[in-house]
């Protein structure tokens, strides 16, 4: 089975826990906690996805990293993951969780990369635009690249608008050489 599938039903399942106890919002918030913590520390993601380390390691590794710090309900799937030697596949299982909440609670995360940082009424059209073509609330990240030339690229899902002068350039250069 793929990865992304077992991802898919443990999340699903975390969710429909949480759920019943009434702890969405607060398994939402370790699970982005979890993801926070392997994002800035490489040699954790390691060592969860090293076949030479032995489960009863990485229990107590996340014991001591986690426990302490989110809900018994988000720890029990830490724990029943390493009991089953799933701990490679913990960060897609985060991802997939947050995928989750956000559907439930009809968030629509959007990504807008631009040569400047964004202006307040700037930010305001592309959070109009985007919850106009989705129907949900956005939740809008922002980056800026300055290869971009000029213009914007926004990526909605697995949807992209791409108007930056970069990518005008590169379709004109391409139209010349044919």
């Amino acid at each position: 089975m793929s990865e992304s599938t077992v991802a898919f039903r443990y999340a699903k399942s975390l969710i429909s826990l949480a759920q019943e106890q009434n702890l969405v919002d607060e398994v939402y918030q370790d699970m982005t906690f979890f993801k926070q913590t392997a994002d800035n520390n490489r040699d954790l993601m390691l060592a969860l996805r090293s076949p030479i380390i032995r489960n009863e390691k990485k229990q107590s590794m996340l014991k001591a990293i986690f426990k302490p710090h989110v809900n018994p309900v988000s720890y029990s799937i830490f724990d029943i993951i390493t009991k089953k030697s799933r701990e490679s596949i913990m960060y897609a299982i985060a991802d997939e969780f947050i995928r989750q909440y956000n559907d439930l609670k009809g968030i629509q995360k959007a990504q807008v990369i631009t040569t400047q940082p964004l202006t307040d009424e700037l930010r305001k059209q592309f959070t109009n635009m985007v919850a106009k073509a989705t129907g949900k609330t956005v939740q809008l990240e922002e980056s800026v690249d300055p290869k971009l030339i000029g213009g914007y690229v926004l990526r909605i899902g697995d949807r992209q608008v791409d108007a930056s002068i970069r990518s005008q350039l590169n379709d004109l250069r391409l139209s010349f050489m044919n």
